[in-house]
Protein backbone atom coordinates (compact mmCIF):
# COMPACT_ATOMS: atom_id res chain seq x y z
CA UNK A 1 0.00 0.00 0.00
CA UNK A 2 1.08 3.61 -0.65
CA UNK A 3 1.34 5.78 1.99
CA UNK A 4 -1.79 8.34 2.14
CA UNK A 5 0.66 11.22 2.75
CA UNK A 6 2.93 10.69 -0.41
CA UNK A 7 1.74 13.15 -3.53
CA UNK A 8 1.15 11.35 -6.17
CA UNK A 9 3.62 11.18 -8.87
CA UNK A 10 3.06 14.32 -11.66
CA UNK A 11 1.76 13.04 -15.08
CA UNK A 12 3.39 15.36 -17.81
CA UNK A 13 2.33 15.64 -21.79
CA UNK A 14 4.49 13.74 -23.68
CA UNK A 15 7.58 16.56 -24.91
CA UNK A 16 8.41 17.01 -28.28
CA UNK A 17 11.79 17.31 -29.24
CA UNK A 18 12.31 20.74 -31.08
CA UNK A 19 14.79 20.98 -33.87
CA UNK A 20 17.74 21.71 -33.48
CA UNK A 21 20.22 24.93 -34.72
CA UNK A 22 20.99 22.75 -38.04
CA UNK A 23 17.06 22.66 -39.01
CA UNK A 24 16.47 26.36 -38.26
CA UNK A 25 19.51 27.12 -40.24
CA UNK A 26 17.87 24.72 -43.27
CA UNK A 27 14.61 26.82 -42.56
CA UNK A 28 16.17 29.96 -42.91
CA UNK A 29 17.86 28.86 -46.00
CA UNK A 30 14.74 28.02 -47.50
CA UNK A 31 13.18 30.99 -46.72
CA UNK A 32 15.97 32.99 -48.08
CA UNK A 33 15.67 31.16 -51.43
CA UNK A 34 11.73 31.67 -51.44
CA UNK A 35 12.49 35.07 -50.93
CA UNK A 36 15.08 35.12 -53.90
CA UNK A 37 12.56 33.35 -56.09
CA UNK A 38 10.07 36.30 -55.04
CA UNK A 39 12.55 38.71 -56.42
CA UNK A 40 13.25 37.12 -59.50
CA UNK A 41 9.65 36.49 -60.53
CA UNK A 42 8.99 40.62 -59.97
CA UNK A 43 11.39 41.29 -62.36
CA UNK A 44 10.30 38.76 -65.25
CA UNK A 45 8.28 40.78 -67.41
CA UNK A 46 6.70 37.56 -68.90
CA UNK A 47 5.23 36.57 -65.12
CA UNK A 48 3.59 40.03 -64.85
CA UNK A 49 0.34 38.19 -65.46
CA UNK A 50 0.77 35.90 -62.84
CA UNK A 51 2.63 38.01 -60.45
CA UNK A 52 0.22 38.68 -57.69
CA UNK A 53 -0.61 35.29 -57.45
CA UNK A 54 1.99 33.87 -57.24
CA UNK A 55 3.65 36.26 -54.98
CA UNK A 56 0.67 36.02 -52.20
CA UNK A 57 1.64 32.09 -52.55
CA UNK A 58 5.26 32.66 -52.05
CA UNK A 59 4.25 34.85 -49.16
CA UNK A 60 1.99 32.39 -47.57
CA UNK A 61 4.54 29.40 -47.81
CA UNK A 62 7.41 31.96 -46.01
CA UNK A 63 4.66 32.96 -43.38
CA UNK A 64 3.33 29.52 -42.78
CA UNK A 65 7.23 28.29 -42.28
CA UNK A 66 7.81 30.97 -39.90
CA UNK A 67 4.51 30.54 -37.78
CA UNK A 68 5.67 26.39 -37.83
CA UNK A 69 9.79 26.68 -36.69
CA UNK A 70 10.60 29.75 -35.70
CA UNK A 71 6.65 30.71 -33.38
CA UNK A 72 6.67 27.10 -32.74
CA UNK A 73 3.44 26.48 -33.49
CA UNK A 74 4.36 22.87 -34.80
CA UNK A 75 5.56 21.99 -31.51
CA UNK A 76 2.12 23.68 -29.59
CA UNK A 77 -1.36 22.73 -29.23
CA UNK A 78 -3.36 22.31 -32.37
CA UNK A 79 -5.19 24.91 -31.12
CA UNK A 80 -2.86 27.41 -31.53
CA UNK A 81 -2.18 26.39 -35.20
CA UNK A 82 -5.87 26.83 -35.66
CA UNK A 83 -6.26 30.06 -34.21
CA UNK A 84 -3.31 30.66 -36.56
CA UNK A 85 -4.71 29.08 -39.61
CA UNK A 86 -8.15 31.35 -38.76
CA UNK A 87 -6.02 34.77 -38.39
CA UNK A 88 -4.56 34.04 -42.09
CA UNK A 89 -8.02 33.19 -43.49
CA UNK A 90 -9.59 36.34 -41.72
CA UNK A 91 -6.97 38.65 -42.88
CA UNK A 92 -6.72 36.95 -46.67
CA UNK A 93 -10.87 37.50 -46.85
CA UNK A 94 -10.57 40.98 -45.52
CA UNK A 95 -7.77 41.52 -48.58
CA UNK A 96 -9.94 39.93 -51.09
CA UNK A 97 -12.76 41.96 -50.27
CA UNK A 98 -11.09 45.16 -50.34
CA UNK A 99 -9.84 44.44 -53.74
CA UNK A 100 -13.05 43.82 -55.03
CA UNK A 101 -14.28 46.60 -53.68
CA UNK A 102 -11.41 48.96 -55.16
CA UNK A 103 -12.21 47.02 -58.49
CA UNK A 104 -15.51 47.80 -58.87
CA UNK A 105 -15.38 51.52 -57.73
CA UNK A 106 -13.41 53.04 -60.52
Amino acid sequence: MSDPMTPAPTVHAAEHVHPGPVEYIKVAVFLAVVTGIEVVIYYVKAAKGVLAPVLIVLSLVKFSMVGLYFMHLKFDTHLFRRVFILGIILALTVYAVALVTLLNYH
